[in-house]
């Protein structure tokens, strides 16, 4: 890990970070479709499988501009989120139990997500980069919509959930 000298070395260092974090969702995003018993639940997490590979092609295009490689850094914070998400997936429970402790474990991944495009966002605008602002914010709100969606998604779930 080299030493942060400025803000431009803090933004790539945090791009590497949500480009960890989104390759990670991208082999994790159909488990969590393929163990959802809810349609429109496995429906919402392959939309956003979709969506993070575009995500995931949108950091590439930003690396290419800036002319740093993408890999060479590990997300510990999705990898634990995702963690949490796996021993959901291997929790006996209720269908719709299980599909509540799936959305609530996506959730996370979502807020995290969010926090690190909202920062990475502000870190260009200050930088002067218009376009890797506008890349970024796109995705910004394709993790907000996704959140929404899961929330949405909840209302019914969890009224199943209290059934058992």
């Amino acid at each position: 890990m080299s030493a942060l000298k400025n803000l431009q070395d803090l933004y790539v260092e945090q791009l590497k970070d949500l480009y960890s974090a989104e390759t990670q969702l991208v082999e994790a995003l159909p488990k969590m479709a393929q163990a959802a018993t809810d349609p429109k639940l496995k429906a919402g997490f392959e939309k956003h499988l979709t969506e993070t590979q575009q995500q995931v092609k949108r950091l590439d295009s930003i690396f290419t501009d800036l002319g740093e490689q993408p890999g060479g850094h590990t997300c510990q914070a999705m990898k634990g989120l995702i963690a949490e998400g796996s021993e959901m997936i291997a929790q006996e429970a209720a269908p719709a139990v299980k599909d509540a402790g799936l959305i609530a474990c996506a959730q996370r991944v979502e807020h995290y997500e969010i926090a690190g495009y909202g920062t990475v966002v502000r870190y260009a605008e200050v930088l002067g980069l218009p376009m890797h602002v506008t890349q970024l914010r796109t995705s910004e709100q394709e993790e907000k919509d996704a959140d929404l969606s899961l929330t949405s998604a909840a209302l019914a779930i969890n009224q199943a959930a209290m059934r058992g």
